[in-house]
């Protein structure tokens, strides 16, 4: 297994006033040929919105965009006629196949943090379709929540609302956790064909946010070649296993780390 850390202070990064972002991969005026894209996975954004702003009506075709609350209350509108509200826990799916148009806003008073995740789907010119989901803290607490998986993937129900991880069109999965100070949690990559997976990691910048270097939250990341990799909130790392081999997470630090890890072909 090889990881490559990809520091927080590394990711493109820009503040609008009513919006602070984050990119990990190239998007909007950040653009890096080292970082464009891994395997199917295309957009990271760590976004903070303020309330009474937001992005306005805009198209999207042939990616699949889900958003993960973290803090606030967000506000999509699209196309298929789909109104919604999301809270902390709640998962957002839209597959904009052949192409939808939609609008995210701050609702309410406060600000809405969340993180806004893009895959490249497997088929192209799917029937677009909107997926929601809520995974509670309770259901992540010191364990791996498996919140996005294939649609084809046991488990996976294809209707608008449902329990279980929201469908996908990319060979994709995703899981999260809150790790508690003190706590371990380890997770073999996927058996599947091919001899490599792709993964990343994630510590989500719960504590505030923080365009200079990494701090908050502190995990130490097991099982690659060399030394551990220890990240704090904002950071990540490329992840190269082979099928079944096994990544551990330790919460090094003294506060809850929300940490996501992606597992790819």
């Amino acid at each position: 297994m090889k990881l490559v850390p990809r520091r927080s202070t590394e990711r493109g990064h820009a503040d609008h006033g009513w919006l602070k972002t984050f990119h990990t991969f190239s998007f909007a005026s950040y653009q890096s040929s080292q970082h464009d894209h891994f395997g199917c996975l295309r957009v990271i954004n760590e976004d903070r919105v303020a309330p009474h702003t937001g992005f306005g009506t805009h198209a999207h075709r042939e990616f699949e965009i889900f958003s993960y609350i973290v803090s606030g209350e967000l506000e999509h509108r699209d196309s298929m006629g789909n109104v919604e509200v999301m809270t902390r826990g709640d998962l957002q799916m839209t597959s904009a196949g052949t192409g939808i148009r939609h609008s995210e806003h701050c609702h309410g008073g406060q600000q809405v943090h969340f993180l806004q995740i893009w895959s490249i789907p497997s088929t192209s010119r799917l029937p677009p379709q909107y997926f929601t989901r809520h995974f509670s803290d309770e259901e992540k607490k010191d364990q791996w929540a498996h919140i996005v998986a294939p649609v084809d993937a046991p488990g996976v129900v294809e209707k608008r609302e449902a329990s279980g991880p929201a469908p996908v069109h990319s060979p994709l999965h995703l899981f999260a956790t809150l790790l508690s100070p003190g706590k371990s949690l380890s997770r073999p990559f996927l058996q599947a064909s091919g001899a490599q997976r792709k993964g990343y990691i994630h510590v989500v910048q719960t504590s505030g946010y923080n365009p200079k270097e990494a701090s908050g939250a502190h995990i130490r990341v097991l099982g690659a070649e060399g030394e551990p990799v220890e990240l704090r909130e904002g950071d990540g790392a490329y992840i190269m296993a082979a099928p079944g081999e096994e990544l551990t997470v330790e919460n090094v630090g003294s506060s809850v780390a929300e940490v996501l890890l992606f597992d790819m072909e």
